[in-house]
């Protein structure tokens, strides 16, 4: 019959036969169920429809679904996309689900700060700004919390004079008079 319920049963066959991953399996659902409030009674009963009409569905999906950002839907429309194709190749007949063969995703190893792997070793060296060479163990850093929710660090020489000390005064004074 090739309906919007042929689709959710469709999943879960997926699932269970190991064709999908329980979190693929539940964001397959996830858009499927926001397409779902989109579709006219027609859509709903033939999978063509849906597929046929996506672009004017999809339309509606957006005008209706305002707080959620245009990234997000058409990440939701690519999937909606897929599970279809996924569905028209493998869901029609129940013997196709058997030779379906899942492509292993491709993972990239976390790397350990002590593993050096050098992929930009053509790529030229570009500084991000001129530092000044400060010694970590000659400083004292002070982190502050203020008012809604800002946070100020101060870092100090070890050893600071008095009249260093009343500069930076000043300097903070100036500020906050001005903020």
């Amino acid at each position: 019959m090739n309906t919007l319920s042929d689709l959710y049963n469709f999943i879960d066959i997926a699932k269970n036969n190991r064709k999908y991953p329980q979190s693929i399996a539940n964001n397959l659902k996830s858009a499927l169920k926001i397409f779902e409030k989109e579709l006219n009674d027609h859509e709903i009963n033939s999978i063509e429809l849906m597929e046929l009409n996506i672009e004017e569905i999809f339309i509606n999906l957006v005008a209706h679904n305002k707080d959620k950002s245009i990234g997000s839907l058409n990440t939701y429309k690519a999937r909606y996309l897929k599970l279809i194709k996924d569905y028209k190749r493998y869901g029609t007949d129940p013997s196709k689900i058997q030779n379906w063969t899942v492509k292993p995703r491709k993972s990239t190893p976390l790397l350990n700060k002590n593993d050096k792997q050098d992929n930009n070793q053509d790529k030229p060296q570009q500084a991000l700004s001129n530092f000044t060479n400060t010694p970590v163990e000659n400083v004292h850093k002070i982190e502050l919390a203020l008012k809604n929710g800002a946070k100020a660090t101060i870092i100090l020489p070890q050893s600071i004079t008095q009249s260093d000390a009343e500069i930076m005064k000043g300097i903070v004074d100036i500020i906050s008079r001005n903020g």
